[in-house]
């Protein structure tokens, strides 16, 4: 009995545990399943359907890989423009015109789409024959304001109507129409006037042409080289402005670099007064310690909202943001590794006599050199993606310039440009920190 007795109870206690064990298993998914249906609909995910607007979304993935040439007339003084994206920079010149535009007379004109389509410009009247649909005729009057004829009773959802503008938006490109102007828009493939504008002799060369006139004697510019011409057209490209954005880049990799290294060079002292076996006094490393928390418990973003409150945007107040932010995680991260440290290294250099700052240089710092090199590499490739969103904030570096283009909702080309810059910095970045942290960290290693 007394045998009986004593296994009765683990075995009560197994059972027990068993059971509890499985209720937490059910009980687990059924939290994480109701916090996701709360989240379905506090957040109102059914709506998202109705809030979505699919057709600004086509035209801004059509903007982010082709450009738009817009051929403008003026219904007020007749005028006719025709402009890459519409901006003064990008603008023919007068006498010029690309060879879809057939400039009839001062009142009409003939813009040929895609697919064959075709617009008519007729003084304040516009004609657009969409095959399969029929002939659009939109005209101002001083009545009615905008007219619109349909070939059809209804209002099919690819045009827009209203009194005061129409909007025609097709495969073959978009056409508005308002009191003040009429306006044609033809989609092209590719980034226009990326290397070369208008006003440049090298537009619209293809590299055989331009690569025969890098060689050539005969100068095209006549107090420059073919080859240095080219450069300095490329380099100050109004509409592209290359010079202003590698300008960005630099700006941006400064801030991150600058950051990274000064919170390193300010944390390393610190940690030696955070660290239990360097620092004796319990006051002295709970207060540093507090500073690290301070730091780095509030966000990078946050210390650059309160810096610029106090010393203005521009770059320095980005890298001192990221400087604030990693003295802490830094000063941390340090002190962990000082108090890791073997002791004997440091009593080895002592008994050949070495004072106090010798002791920690040549038995401590060699320690915990890979720990701060691998530390301070990986945060300088984070903080180069952390410095384009701080850039947008304090005003400078590549961030300022994408936020720019994404408010504008304009040239999403530029946005598309400003990615991609963005994503091979992080690239470059990334190996340039591997390859120092193999050679640096490694070959430490390899010397102890």
């Amino acid at each position: 009995m007394s045998m009986m007795t004593d296994i009765t109870p683990p075995h009560f206690d197994a059972a027990t545990l068993f059971r509890r064990k499985r209720r937490l298993a059910f009980a687990v998914p059924a939290v994480i399943l109701a916090y996701f249906t709360y989240i379905f609909f506090a957040f109102n995910i059914m709506g998202l359907a109705d809030r979505a607007r699919l057709d600004n979304a086509r035209i801004l993935v059509a903007d982010s890989y082709s450009y738009k040439t817009h051929v403008t007339r003026d219904n007020r003084s007749g005028a006719l423009s025709i402009a890459v994206e519409g901006e003064n920079k990008g603008t023919w010149p007068e006498g010029r015109s690309p060879d879809w535009v057939d400039i009839q007379s001062p009142e009409r004109t003939l813009v040929s789409l895609k697919h064959g389509q075709e617009v008519l410009i007729d003084g304040n009247t516009l004609r657009y024959d969409v095959p399969g649909y029929g002939l659009i005729t939109a005209e101002v009057t001083r009545r009615e304001g905008v007219k619109l004829t349909l070939p059809t009773d209804t209002i099919p959802d690819w045009i827009s109507a209203s009194d005061a503008r129409v909007d025609i938006t097709t495969e073959a490109g978009r056409v508005t129409l308002t009191r003040a102007r009429t306006e044609v828009m033809r989609y092209h493939f590719g980034w226009e006037l990326f290397w070369f504008t208008l006003d440049s002799p090298f537009y619209g060369k293809s590299f055989g042409e331009l690569a025969r006139l890098a060689v050539s004697g005969e100068r095209v510019v006549a107090d420059k080289s073919n080859l240095a011409a080219m450069v300095s057209d490329v380099w100050n490209n109004r509409m592209w402005q290359h010079k202003d954005v590698l300008w960005a880049i630099f700006e941006t990799i400064l801030m991150a670099f600058l950051g990274t290294m000064g919170a390193g060079l300010v944390a390393l002292p610190l940690a030696f007064a955070a660290a239990r076996n360097f620092s004796p006094y319990l006051a002295v490393r709970a207060a540093v310690r507090r500073v690290f928390d301070l730091l780095r418990g509030v966000d990078a973003l946050i210390w650059t909202l309160v810096l610029a409150r106090a010393f203005g945007p521009g770059p320095m107040t980005g890298a001192l943001a990221i400087l604030l932010t990693d003295t802490g995680t830094f000063g941390k991260l340090f002190s962990e590794a000082l108090e890791n440290v073997d002791k004997n290294q440091i009593e080895g250099v002592q008994s050949t006599g070495a004072k106090p700052l010798q002791r920690y240089r040549f038995g401590v710092i060699p320690q915990i050199t890979p720990v701060l090199l691998s530390q301070l590499l990986y945060y300088l490739e984070s903080n180069t993606r952390s410095a384009t969103i701080i850039g947008a904030i304090t005003g400078g570096g590549i961030g300022l310039l994408l936020t720019q283009a994404m408010i504008t909702q304009k040239d999403w080309e530029e946005v598309s440009y400003y990615i991609i810059l963005i994503l091979i910095m992080v690239m470059l970045m990334d190996t340039l920190s591997g390859w120092l942290r193999r050679k640096l960290i490694t070959s430490d290693d390899a010397g102890h």
